[in-house]
């Protein structure tokens, strides 16, 4: 067993509980969900402006956004191309709405695609990506089911 592993296997053994929460403020095409909407839609890439801070562009400042997929649109302020006026981003690759669909930089994606969310803390959908579902013949998503936050063992409870 790892040191991972077995840091996880303790801190759910001292909770009490027999696997790890459901994150549904996660951005949305990071892998927690089992059924990632996003792999097969593509409908928000296809049509929001991604702006940015240019600091994420890659570079002398850090960032890991490739500056040839870029547009800077303010001293201060980029956006991935071909999202200029709202449309498909450049570095979306695959049909919207079918199975494969994907980002060339998906781990290189700025912060508007990381934090994008699909479903809210509460579970309800993000009304903007059911919008843009339905304009495209998608189904839209169900409210997903929040799984409760595990209580601390009283002995960890601050006094």
């Amino acid at each position: 067993m790892s040191y991972s592993e077995l840091q996880n296997a303790v801190s759910l053994e001292a909770l009490q509980v027999t696997e790890a929460p459901t994150l549904l403020n996660a951005p949305p095409n990071d892998e927690v969900f089992d059924d990632n909407p996003c792999l097969s839609c593509g409908a928000c890439c296809a049509h929001f402006r991604v702006s940015f801070y240019s600091g994420e562009i890659a570079g002398p400042t850090g960032g890991t956004v490739p500056a040839e997929l870029v547009t800077q649109v303010a001293p201060l302020r980029a956006c991935m191309q071909g999202t200029e006026q709202g449309g498909r981003c450049i570095a979306l690759r695959g049909n919207v709405g079918q199975d494969g669909i994907q980002c060339s930089i998906y781990s290189q994606r700025p912060s508007p695609c990381r934090d994008f969310p699909v479903w809210y803390p509460d579970g309800s959908p993000n009304p903007d990506c059911q919008r843009l579902r339905h304009a495209h013949g998608l189904a839209v998503l169900e409210h997903r089911q929040v799984r409760p936050i595990p209580q601390l063992p009283d002995c960890d409870r601050a006094a």
